[in-house]
Parts: C-alpha cells; structure tokens; sequence
C-alpha cells in the first residue's frame, strides 16, 4: 500500500518523513505560545480531548486553518484497547469513541483501508493528501469522504514513542488534521503543524498514562482504596479506622469443581460468577477489596459511627446481596444453556470496626481491612458451608441492620476459632431467601 499526492503524475507514491520545522514563516512567539498551551493544558491536567481542543483553538489563532482534528491512542485496560478524540472548530464538544479489545471483520478492513494502518505497517510518520482539485482515484475510502464534506487537505500523522515510553498498548499517538481552508494548507503552515503536533503528541500521553494509572488502581485495587493511594496514601501502615458492614461471598463446591472439571473451564466460570458478585456490590455504593481465591471479600463503609449510618450500610449490603442473587439465577441459566459447568455461591454478612488501609511488608503492601470483625467474618464465612446455607449473617449483623428480626431464621449458636464467646448466627427465611 503506498501514499500518493494529486501535484505528481499518475498518482505517483511519495514518502513523507519526519521534516525539519518550518518556522521562518511564523514568529517565534506565536509558536512558542502554542507550545506553551498545550504544556499548561496537561500540567493542569486536562484530558486527551482538552488537550486537543486546546491545540486546535490555538493553531487557528495562529493562522493554520484546521477544521477538524482527530486524535487517537491505544491503552492500557481490562476491557478498551483504546480512545478516539474528534475535535472540530464549529463544534463546542470534543467526540469521544471507546473501542474494545475484540473486532469485526468489519472493522478489521476498515482499518486496512485507512492511511493509518499504512503508516503502522510501513514505519512512517506522515501522510499528506491535497484533496482540493483532485480528479483520479482515491488511495483510501476516508479521502472520497472528506472531499465530498468539503474538505482540502489532510493530513495524517503518527508519532511513536521511544522504548522506555511505552506502556502496555500506548506506543504512538496517531492523528488527523483536515481543513476547508479554500487553498488548503501552505508549506509554511505545514510544516509549521508538523513541528508542533510532537508537543501535542507529549501532552496526550502524559493524560493517558494518568487515565492508566486511575485504571489500573481502581482495576486492581478497588475505586475507594485507588483514590485514597493516587493522593497519597502510600505509607506503610497507614490506616483509619472504620465502621462498616462486611461481605465475604465464595463458591460452593469450588475444589470439588476443579478436581472434576477441565482447567481451561475454570477461569471463565471464575469470572462470570465473580462479575455478579462484583456489579451488584458498586451498584450499591459497596468495595471490593480483593479476591481470595474463589472468594470476594467487600465492605460497606458506614459514614460515621452512628447506629443510623451502619444501618443504610447494612441495608446496601442485603440490597446487593438481592442483586447478587438475581446476577446468580441468569449466570447459572446461560452457563447451562451453553453446556458449561455451574456451581453455587455462600454469601456471609458481618458488621464491625477494621483498621482500612496498607498493610504488608516495605516493598509489598495490600490495602484492605483487617482486625478483629474481618477474622469472625471468616470464620462465619467457612461456616456456611457446613450448615449448607446460601446466606448466613452475624447477631450483630441483623442487630445493626434494624428490620431483620421477623426475616432472620437462627441457626444456632457456634464457637468461632479464635473468638471468645458462641455467636448466634442467621440466614434469611426461606420464603423470602427465594425471592432474594
């Protein structure tokens, strides 16, 4: 595939390559403040398309006619493989586009068909199209597009990062620069952009590299615990001390399932009950704090220490528990509708103080709860499975939570390793667990 310019003959290719700045045509100032925007942009730490819009806005305070402006990166996510930014100069919003790690045929050609797989594939940086005049063929769909929009020129850039900038997916920055301008864009305008778009290209990985950085805490931290880190919450041993209804939700079953199943079953079956747990619990305020094998330990944190405040933490622990469960039903119906394995899940409730924050050794650390609470959870926890209940909590649970005492069903009292005295505990009626 090759790049072509309507000035030489017959479409001849012509290769484009990183030129020297152009900067006799502007004056030093004018491209000094436009460097200079972009940096304060992202030390203030605007996003990838505030940058841009930044950028734009000022190359047409400067003199270069750029209409519209696309700008894309890939990424460094469970879930995206990457962000389109589209700026326009006649539109106040900045367009975003996610796309996932999964493509269509579809979309797998159109991105062969693009001048920016060209410039993936081939190792260079720029390709510039003057579509002003053009008769022949067009070398990429987009080209026919953008003339038929009314657009006359274009241009499209890619720059790379250097080994040590890469992180994960985000190894370039790649863009478009379209105008209307009626004769296009000069040389000295040209070359002019070419020299800045690397001061752009700087700024946008700086954002994405904090998006990554919010990402990769909230993924593998939790939302709460990654903000409380990212502002600074880094030190060994620091913690507060909190109030808060606790979950601890495992599969029933699991080591038998394991042993029987074959292992390339597991991880998927892992994670489709682990994501029902995981949504219900954010869809009510909860965290989750880690995954303990097949187990998921969450807290609901109560504002302060009063009675009122532990009792809605309670109460948004047994409102994700209903979601849990109602997650549950359709994962085990399509799971068995496929053919796949399904098993059950133990949830236990308890409610208490804990010491939340960093823990472990200097150069390792976990943010999580620990204290006296979280161990009887545990114990609780490995209970549920000898009563056989799908649903166990504490007294003090049931106590904290207010309205429980005509719903609960005692299940006895029990000694719980390492704790003093018997604990009576509870699951739901039956009636009401199947509606739950």
């Amino acid at each position: 595939m090759c790049r072509y310019s309507h000035t030489q003959k017959a479409l001849q290719p012509i290769a484009f390559r990183q030129a020297r700045p152009y900067l006799a045509a502007m004056d030093p100032v004018v491209f000094t403040k436009i460097a200079r925007c972009v940096a304060d942009a992202s030390l203030d730490g605007s996003t990838e398309g505030e940058i841009l819009a930044c950028f734009g806005n000022a190359l047409n305070e400067a003199g270069i006619p750029v209409t519209r402006a696309m700008l894309g990166a890939d990424t460094l996510h469970p879930v995206l493989a990457g962000r389109i930014f589209i700026w326009h100069r006649d539109i106040p919003d900045v367009g975003l586009h996610e796309f996932g790690r999964s493509t269509t045929a579809e979309g797998d050609r159109k991105w062969r068909e693009s001048p920016f797989y060209y410039l993936e594939t081939s190792g260079e940086s720029l390709f510039r199209f003057r579509l002003l005049g053009h008769n022949g063929d067009y070398p990429y769909p987009v080209l026919s597009e953008l003339a038929q929009q009314g657009f006359t020129d274009y241009l499209v850039t890619m720059t790379r990062f250097g080994e040590k900038g890469v992180i994960g997916q985000l190894d370039s920055v790649y863009a478009s620069w379209a105008t209307t301008s009626d004769a296009g864009y000069t040389d000295a305008q040209l070359e002019t952009l070419k020299a800045l778009i690397p001061f752009a290209a700087a700024a946008v990985r700086g954002a994405s590299v904090r998006r990554i950085a919010d990402t990769l805490a909230e993924t593998y931290l939790g939302r709460d615990a990654a903000r409380r880190v990212l502002s600074g919450t880094i030190g060994r041993g620091d913690a507060e001390r909190i109030s808060a209804a606790l979950w601890f939700s495992d599969l029933r079953g699991f080591t038998k399932l394991v042993d029987t199943v074959s292992p390339n079953l597991i991880v998927p079956l892992l994670n489709d009950y682990a994501g029902a747990a995981v949504s219900a619990i954010h869809a009510q305020g909860g965290e989750v704090l880690k995954f303990v094998g097949d187990g998921v330990l969450a807290i609901f944190r109560s504002n302060d220490h009063e009675s009122a405040s532990l009792r809605d933490a309670c109460h948004a622990a047994l409102l994700a528990l209903r979601e849990c469960r109602k997650n549950l039903r359709e994962v085990r119906n399509r799971r068995a509708n496929a053919g796949l394995p399904v098993t059950e899940m133990s949830v236990a409730l308890h409610v208490g103080e804990a010491l939340y924050g960093n823990f472990g050794g200097e150069d390792r650390l976990d943010f999580t709860v620990v204290g006296p609470a979280v161990n009887e959870l545990s114990r609780i926890s490995g209970l549920a499975r000898s009563v056989e209940q799908p649903v166990i909590f504490s007294a003090a649970f049931r106590q904290a939570a207010g309205g429980l005492q005509e719903k609960a069903v005692s299940l006895g009292r029990y000694a719980l390793r390492g704790v003093e005295s018997p604990q009576e505990l509870f699951t739901l009626d039956p009636i009401l667990l199947r509606g739950v």
